[in-house]
């Protein structure tokens, strides 16, 4: 499992924009970064910049997985057939503590990934504590009898800052089925998401 090393805003504060769609974001009252120097004027960012920004976003939204993982899903995404960026998405949409995320069952992809690591999910019928497994279409993925008593599960079903994608189907509060791999312009980002530049990063 990959381990949150910054605060959990810093992202939001560093790219400017509100990642998560969070209500209690600080970006929604300072919108420059964080730090000392994190109200300086920025001049033009280079194309190296543009690429690593965007990789930065893309990768904090999932977690901050490592840098390992995210460029071995990358090669992956661009030994397939099809467009390189698109791949990338839906391998990366594919992981189980992002449909544990996407499903409403925690608030947080870190709380997704730590209800998971902690054994409270189910695929298929069986407990599964790997974050980063890739789920399978038709796959049908429940919370474990303690998990769906949980405070913190029950706060993420509350939400109403983002819904269940048409990708995860729910039936009842505890359990979902993974239909089919979106297209980037079928995930719901609170912000712009350019794989195509990520694409371009790790091509240099």
């Amino acid at each position: 499992m990959s381990k949150r090393t910054s605060a959990k805003y810093k992202l939001d504060r560093r790219m400017g924009e509100n990642v998560f769609g969070r209500p209690k974001s600080p970006v929604n009252r300072r919108e420059y970064g964080p730090g000392q120097h994190g109200q300086r004027r920025k001049g033009k960012m280079s194309d190296f910049g543009i690429q690593l920004r965007a990789k930065q976003k893309l990768k904090g939204y999932y977690g901050d997985v490592t840098e390992k993982q995210f460029k071995q899903t990358f090669q992956q995404a661009s030994r397939m057939k099809g467009d390189a960026s698109q791949n990338l998405i839906g391998l990366l949409e594919r992981r189980l503590d992002m449909i544990v995320y996407r499903a409403k069952f925690a608030p947080t992809i870190w709380a997704a990934r730590q209800l998971v690591s902690h054994g409270h999910i189910r695929v298929n019928g069986t407990k599964c504590n790997i974050a980063s497994r890739r789920v399978d279409v038709n796959d049908i993925i429940e919370l474990g009898p303690k998990a769906q008593e949980m405070a913190l599960v029950m706060e993420a079903q509350s939400l109403a800052e983002r819904e269940v994608p048409d990708y995860v189907v729910a039936d009842g509060t505890a359990k979902v089925t993974f239909t089919r791999v979106p297209k980037l312009d079928e995930v719901p980002y609170p912000v712009r998401m350019e794989p195509n530049l990520v694409v371009e990063f790790y091509s240099r």
